[in-house]
């Protein structure tokens, strides 16, 4: 997906996320392109990105609208997968880190030092880091010689905010967006810490805790820490 694509889907993450764009509320591509000041194509391909994420359900032949769910739905979906990773994190951890796969984790850990040694965001690195994070946690996932894991995760994925490049991160607020991946950067290279020096059930603690690393970033905004 282009990074026009990526954006839409980005800005229609937040947008239903904050409640401004409600459940059961039908969204029309040339609405959508209008409000976003873009081109139907990226809002027909983001449309069926979050159909897949569970965001949004079908209604009719060709509209969408939007999924209802609750906080505690998201809050559920993104434990579960805390814990699927966390699995296969203990096993890649027990198994050992051959020195290709050392360097495939090590390259991503790379691009998020990269995109965060300027000391701020612009609105591209909410994408850059979307691709990256999901490059990390996939690599791990599909290393830790699991079919089992790997689908229930994938299923798990189709539930809403569950997967790994489900980020929501606030164009408005770069500044504290910033400061959240610092400390997702920092897990990361806790995970790949772990994982080289064979500390299954360390690396399964901080993959659980990474997950939900969103959720509870944004509780300590809401009960003061801003």
């Amino acid at each position: 997906m282009s990074n026009s694509g990526k954006s839409v889907v980005g800005q229609l993450r937040r947008l239903i996320s904050e409640g401004e764009l409600l459940p059961g509320q039908r969204l029309g591509e040339v609405a959508i392109a209008e409000q976003l000041g873009v081109s139907r194509t990226p809002v027909r391909l983001a449309f069926r990105t979050l159909e897949q994420e569970g965001l949004l359900q079908r209604a009719g032949k060709r509209g969408f609208q939007v999924r209802e769910f609750s906080d505690a739905d998201v809050h559920c979906a993104v434990e579960v997968r805390g814990v699927l990773e966390g699995l296969a994190a203990r096993r890649l951890a027990e198994q050992g880190l051959s020195p290709e796969l050392h360097a495939r984790l090590a390259h991503w850990i790379q691009k998020g030092r990269e995109l965060l040694a300027k000391g701020f965001l612009v609105e591209d690195d909410v994408a850059d880091w979307g691709e990256l994070n999901l490059g990390f946690h996939g690599t791990i996932v599909d290393s830790a010689g699991s079919d089992v894991v790997g689908d229930a995760i994938a299923r798990n994925n189709h539930l809403p905010f569950a997967a790994a490049d489900s980020i929501i991160l606030d164009k408005a607020c770069l500044d504290r967006e910033y400061r959240k991946l610092q400390l997702a950067q920092m897990q990361h290279e806790l995970i790949l810490q772990a994982l080289r020096d064979g500390e299954g059930a360390r690396a399964e603690m901080l993959m659980r805790e990474h997950a939900l690393i969103g959720l509870r970033y944004a509780e300590v905004l809401e009960g003061g820490g801003r």
